[in-house]
């Protein structure tokens, strides 16, 4: 397992009235954070918001290139982004749904304390599979056809990459003491968005170039 510190390049926030930032999505151009009572859209090069958009939103966040889904309590909302509007309403995996992302057609859904993934339908919210994970589960997210996933446990928090076949920890960079992760998302260029759950602020993280990583570090380790 290569495991280094992760870099943090830039922090957003606060802002007035989020005191919580729980799930994080991109949708090619602006930064969605989720903050409770609304999903808000980020300017990412200013930190400035730019949309709002009035629904429950106490956790994962996902874009599947049209629209927003939004875990709230026990059911994901499927969010049209130039309305508001909530267009389908899907069953969760089961409780304590954390992070979510989009990839392969699917959704991908965390669960926190179960240390879980579930690959669901996004028609009718069936489960297509489970992947048990080593560690506990925050946001999660896909770059290209890697699976990451932010973990969170008492004072140390860290972005996991892990096999998506086995969940097995291929790479880990861990986070400054006391710096939570909740939501996390990707750029697609090299930069992590990173939810600061109670901090109310969102941190963008920098992933080392692929050739700067120690060569005897890639195997994989349980």
């Amino acid at each position: 397992m290569y495991r280094a510190a992760a870099m943090i390049v830039r922090e957003y926030g606060p802002w007035p009235g989020v005191a919580q930032v729980h799930g994080v999505s991109h949708d090619g151009a602006r930064v969605w954070i989720a903050t409770g009572d609304a999903l808000r859209a980020l300017d990412p090069a200013s930190g400035a918001e730019v949309r709002r958009l009035r629904v429950p939103a106490r956790a994962g966040t996902a874009f599947d290139g049209t629209y927003l889904y939004q875990i709230a309590d026990e059911r994901i909302q499927k969010v049209d982004p130039r309305t508001g509007a909530v267009v389908a309403t899907l069953p969760t995996p089961g409780s304590g749904c954390s992070g979510m992302a989009w990839a392969e057609g699917s959704l991908w859904v965390g669960q926190y304390r179960n240390r879980r993934i579930h690959q669901i339908d996004p028609a009718d919210g069936k489960l297509v599979r489970t992947l048990e994970c080593p560690r506990f589960v925050t946001g999660v997210c896909w770059v290209g056809d890697e699976l990451w996933h932010g973990t969170m446990e008492q004072d140390h928090s860290a972005l996991c990459r892990i096999d998506p076949a086995s969940a097995v920890v291929l790479e880990q960079l861990d986070l400054p003491p006391g710096t939570p992760v909740s939501g996390l998302e990707s750029d697609g260029n090299g930069t992590f968005f990173c939810g600061g759950a109670a901090s109310g602020r969102l941190r963008a993280v920098r992933r080392r170039a692929r050739r700067d990583r120690p060569r005897a570090d890639r195997s994989p380790t349980p």
